[in-house]
């Protein structure tokens, strides 16, 4: 689920809103072809959250508003038409087809879903249904104070009002995505719009709630509501000769899904507490049951199991290293200056001040999203960083 064109229009028109940018094919499976790569990615992306400092929580799709069901049956369309693609491309013997083709005919199952919640349940780490969209639940989160940002590969995360949005955090390391922090006060300012323009201006952009305006894209859509104010007087004045309005194209609707989404209210959350991570249990399950290599499985366990009792720093920097700019769009964050002169100051340099925890909420609706084998598996990751 995303806004379309919407990281682009940030990235040229509010630069200033993106504050740092890090860096940092098949499908496995076991021996009896079971699918396996849900649970590879899973498990070994959240030992290296929780050897970083952070606390990761996953949120999982519930219910799906009744708007969003033609997009989903667009998605469906489109995973036959890769599927019939699939079939011709291993006919041909093209692997870059085959490569492609397989990432977009996967389809998540209830099992798929399930093996996660109890792979997650033995690593000691604690799990959040959501009543429907995970990312309007990991954002009500954020904007109650729960968490300290929440991130997301979908920008409507954004237009859900969340706080702090960083995105490609899970991206594999191979990928060199530049990790992304967007401040949702920034983004309002850089673009001008108070919070219903802009997600009237997101709704014009396209969303998967109602159809879009053949010809009105991201740029378009910022201009079109600075100068008319609203998403019903932008309608009220477009040329009708140019651009041809989608029926129905129930944005009243859509707007209402965004500033009053169905999530559990900060104290309906169950208590969130996070345990040492279950070593036998999980060698049952991934090696006994799924194959995994028993050695690499008891290696990761003991390792994030002895961070745990440590005191880690709650920077995100440890766990992509040092910010990178990776163009002029990108904007670094500046360090303060150090205060007083002399030997005193030089020697407090040394010193890092104690830092709390993160703690952080993955949103996973799609098993897919814990690959890191795969290149395009993390748009359906949701997660939010907690203090």
């Amino acid at each position: 689920m995303g806004i379309k064109g919407l990281a682009k229009l940030l990235a040229d028109s509010a630069p200033a809103c993106v504050v740092v940018g890090r860096t940092g094919d098949q499908m496995l499976t076991n021996e009896a072809g079971e699918v396996t790569s849900h649970l590879q990615g899973m498990f070994f992306r959240t030992a290296r959250l929780l050897e970083s400092g952070m606390k990761p929580v996953y949120v999982f799709d519930g219910k799906p508003p009744m708007l969003k069901t033609e997009e989903l049956s667009r998605r469906s369309g489109r995973r036959e038409d890769a599927t019939m693609s699939l079939e011709e491309a291993k006919e041909k013997g093209n692997e870059e087809e085959i490569a492609k083709y397989s990432k977009r005919t996967v389809r998540v199952t209830r099992e798929h879903n399930d093996e996660c919640r109890r792979l997650l349940k033995l690593m000691g780490v604690p799990i959040v249904d959501a009543p429907s969209e995970a990312e309007a639940q990991c954002a009500a989160m954020n904007k109650a104070g729960l968490v300290y940002a929440m991130s997301s590969e979908d920008m409507d995360s954004l237009t859900f009002g969340t706080p702090r949005l960083i995105r490609n955090l899970m991206a594999a390391t191979s990928q060199k995505l530049p990790i992304n922090d967007y401040e949702y006060d920034k983004v309002l300012t850089g673009l001008g719009l108070t919070n219903e323009q802009f997600i009237d201006m997101c709704i014009l952009c396209g969303c998967d709630y109602c159809g879009t305006i053949r010809g009105i894209g991201q740029k378009r859509a910022l201009e079109l509501v600075l100068k008319h104010g609203s998403l019903e007087k932008v309608l009220a004045n477009l040329d009708k000769g140019k651009y041809i309005i989608p029926e129905p194209f129930p944005f009243a609707e859509a707007r209402e899904l965004f500033k009053e989404p169905k999530v559990l209210p900060a104290e309906e959350i169950p208590p969130l507490k996070w345990t040492p991570a279950d070593e036998e249990g999980i060698v049952s399950f991934l090696v006994g049951e799924k194959n995994f290599s028993e050695d690499r499985v008891r290696k990761a366990v003991v390792k994030l199991n002895s961070q745990r009792g440590k005191a880690n720093q709650g920077r995100l920097d440890s766990f992509f290293g040092p910010a990178v700019t990776k163009s002029s769009t990108a904007v670094k964050r500046k360090e303060p200056e150090p205060k007083g002169k002399g030997k005193g100051s030089q020697a407090k340099k040394g010193k890092t001040a104690a830092k709390k925890p993160v703690k952080v909420t993955v949103k996973s609706s799609s098993w897919r999203a814990q690959l890191p084998t795969v290149r395009c598996t993390l748009s359906a990751m949701r997660i939010s960083l907690w203090h």
